[in-house]
């Protein structure tokens, strides 16, 4: 690897699908980073609207613009497509209603040059919602429950202040992070996808997106594997815009039982095979599985899999026997689905009129 990587290609692989609306905006931050040097790769993964038409129109003559058509396999198989076809020694993942400040990957590669040993770097994010208005300034520490466990120190066993770049940054005391973070990657997702940059040889190691994951989970998989492969960074700055709100999300609450059942789908066969590599307290690791068995538990009852909800719930206390609201699922799990939905419904009722009569009494 070159001393320096301010002249290296990054690839930017760019998944859509029906997101017309708002793409160019997308392409249009990538294009106007402050390192020139990219390609980007935009794979439409069986768009039905006018997608194709307004990139050939914007950027049919932008040799930097490639533009990629396959028939509708989700967002795992788009990426990976993007993936196989990539130049650059360095690749970036790019959600295609998200939106990178300009000096993204020029920051986050003089930061990769200061920390040689880090497969991979992600930053903070804003969230915003579809007319533009700021929801949440710094929202990579409430997306991600798993920040809960650790502070950056606990997380990162290195740290220094940034480097310098051609332009000014908006946050000049932030600091650079790096280490071995895949144990506390147990404990849940830490890296949003948008903010990545990932050196080529990293990778490689990692292959790609589980496209079995359908729906959601397939980010904490592929993130989970990148940290397992060796250090990582992380710089604590917000470089992106998170678009919050649209209704073809996959974070939406449509898609919860399946994002839990990838979660444990992802951390069961690591917590068997590399047990010796993870260094969490017990008490950890069994509070983690049961907030995922009761997740699908929860999830699958609401839906009315009452017997798939049974088994989840029951595995939850056994792993956290002192859970008394997991418990009452769990006993309205045993009655028929029909049943079972009359008896949360009324639950809710009673708990709001005790609410409301405690919230009386304090008046």
């Amino acid at each position: 690897m070159s001393t320096s990587s301010s002249s290296s290609l990054v690839s930017v692989v760019v998944p859509t699908y029906n997101r017309g609306d708002c793409i160019e905006r997308t392409i249009d931050s990538a294009l106007g980073q402050t390192h020139k040097n990219i390609e980007i790769l935009v794979v439409d993964d069986g768009s039905t609207d006018d997608t194709r038409q307004r990139i050939e129109w914007r950027y049919g003559l932008d040799a930097r613009v490639r533009y990629i058509h396959q028939d509708n396999r989700g967002v795992s198989a788009a990426r990976n497509t993007g993936l196989q076809d990539v130049r650059g020694e360095f690749v970036a993942l790019l959600d295609s209603d998200d939106v990178w400040m300009p000096w993204k990957l020029e920051l986050q590669l003089a930061c990769l040059d200061q920390m040689p040993e880090a497969g991979m770097i992600w930053t903070d994010m804003e969230a915003v919602g579809p007319g533009g208005e700021t929801r949440n300034p710094r929202y990579l520490r409430t997306m991600y429950s798993a920040y809960q466990w650790f502070t950056f120190e606990q997380l990162f066993s290195k740290s220094c202040s940034l480097p310098t770049i051609s332009v000014p940054l908006p946050e000049p005391a932030a600091r650079l992070y790096a280490g071995d973070i895949f144990s506390q990657m147990i404990m849940g997702n830490l890296v949003h996808t948008s903010t990545v940059l990932i050196r080529r040889e990293r990778l490689e190691q990692v292959r790609g997106f589980n496209e079995e994951l359908r729906h959601s989970g397939e980010d904490y998989d592929f993130h989970l594997r990148t940290c397992r492969a060796g250090p990582v960074a992380f710089v604590d700055v917000v470089s992106i815009k998170y678009l919050k709100g649209r209704a073809d999300q996959l974070t939406q609450s449509d898609y919860t039982i399946h994002r839990a059942r990838n979660f444990l789908r992802t951390i069961a066969p690591i917590l068997a095979q590399d047990s010796d590599r993870i260094h969490l307290p017990p008490h950890m690791i069994a509070f983690v599985l049961a907030d995922a068995h009761n997740c699908i538990g929860e999830a699958a009852l609401n839906i009315g899999e009452n017997i798939e909800a049974r088994k989840h719930l029951l595995q939850s206390l056994r792993y956290r026997p002192w859970q008394p609201r997991e418990a009452g699922l769990l006993l309205v799990a045993l009655f028929p689905a029909r049943y079972a939905r009359q008896l949360r419904a009324t639950y809710r009722q009673v708990k709001r009129r005790l609410l409301r009569g405690d919230k009386a009494r304090d008046s």
